[in-house]
């Protein structure tokens, strides 16, 4: 089992439309709402590779009772921290003629020093009731959540003696790094705006690796999209290129990752091999790349995908 904490989950809308122009009614061909957040999104890839996932966070309003239902529907096991302002909506519209994805991403709710404190305690039952093999804290932090509350959720599972996984930005991600979470998962904007030097070249994004490990983390995977991931770990350093695909949405592919990643790590024929983890977890990316929704690619494709990545020490 692994326990997902998405302080700014949304209800995710996806819009398919081709030839999509500004200044003009566009109508989708197809259009898609789901439940989501990244660590929903993590929990859905983990649960479809076979494990089980428990998601919290925090919902509220009209939009967090339907993002329940919708997890509710999926069978999803959900221990949100119940708030009275609106959880926020996130629109993605694909072009697949034009192959475009533009987004509007609402702020979130605005939550208070006592609801931030409730979650905490809800982390801390979780912790306590299922004793998950890690802790995933996920995505941007809502309005009111002071930027040191990953900080202190990973230092919560570390009392626990719980594995912490961090994949956010900005003001969240630099504290939470001082904590020294076990995994952590940037992508090249991410990294680039925490370390403040470019991650272009495969020597940048070894450096910025590197830089990262310092901190006292034990697993760093820089996610580069189409060209592929670097991790780095203190026994080497290893990069994958995922194969060429037929491109649908960007949506959830760094978390198809870390989910993949966790499930291979816990769970594939050699428990704790990194080179098999970071096979699946690129096979994982490129299969949810190729669909549209966030966290939708089917098992099957996400180890066929992995048969054909290539990796490489380096």
């Amino acid at each position: 089992m692994i326990v997902t904490v998405t302080p700014n989950a949304a209800v995710d809308k996806t819009y398919c439309v081709e030839h999509f122009t500004l200044d003009r009614v566009n109508r989708p061909s197809r259009e898609q709402t789901v439940a989501g957040g990244k660590g929903v999104n993590v929990a859905r890839v983990y649960r479809t590779l076979g494990g089980t996932a428990v998601a919290t966070g925090f919902l509220g309003g009209i939009q967090g009772r339907m993002l329940a239902q919708a997890l509710s529907r999926e069978g999803m096991p959900e221990a949100f921290v119940r708030i009275r302002e609106e959880t926020r909506l996130c629109i993605a519209v694909i072009d697949p003629v034009h192959g475009t994805q533009t987004e509007v991403n609402e702020q979130g709710p605005r939550v208070t020093a006592r609801q931030c404190h409730a979650l905490k305690k809800r982390v801390q039952q979780l912790l306590s009731q299922y004793r998950p093999s890690c802790v995933v804290l996920s995505g941007s932090l809502p309005p009111g959540a002071p930027h040191t509350l990953y900080a202190e959720l990973i230092e919560l599972a570390r009392r626990n003696g719980t594995r912490a996984v961090l994949d956010s930005s900005g003001m969240a991600l630099h504290a939470g790094l001082q904590a020294r979470p076990w995994m952590v998962k940037p992508n090249r904007a991410e990294a680039e705006a925490l370390l403040q030097q470019p991650v272009r070249t495969l020597e940048q994004a070894r450096e910025a690796a590197q830089k990262l490990c310092e901190l006292g983390v034990e697993i760093v995977a820089l996610t580069l999209g189409a060209e592929g991931a670097l991790l780095r770990t203190r026994e080497g350093i290893w990069w994958s290129v995922p194969p060429a695909i037929t491109f649908a949405s960007a949506v959830a592919s760094g978390d198809a990752f870390v989910a993949a990643f966790l499930w291979e790590w816990f769970h594939g024929n050699c428990p704790g091999d990194v080179v098999s983890a970071l096979r699946l977890a690129t096979g994982a990316g490129a299969a949810n790349a190729a669909v549209i929704g966030a966290g939708f690619c089917t098992r099957d494709a996400i180890y066929a995908m992995a048969q054909r990545v290539q990796l490489d020490p380096i």
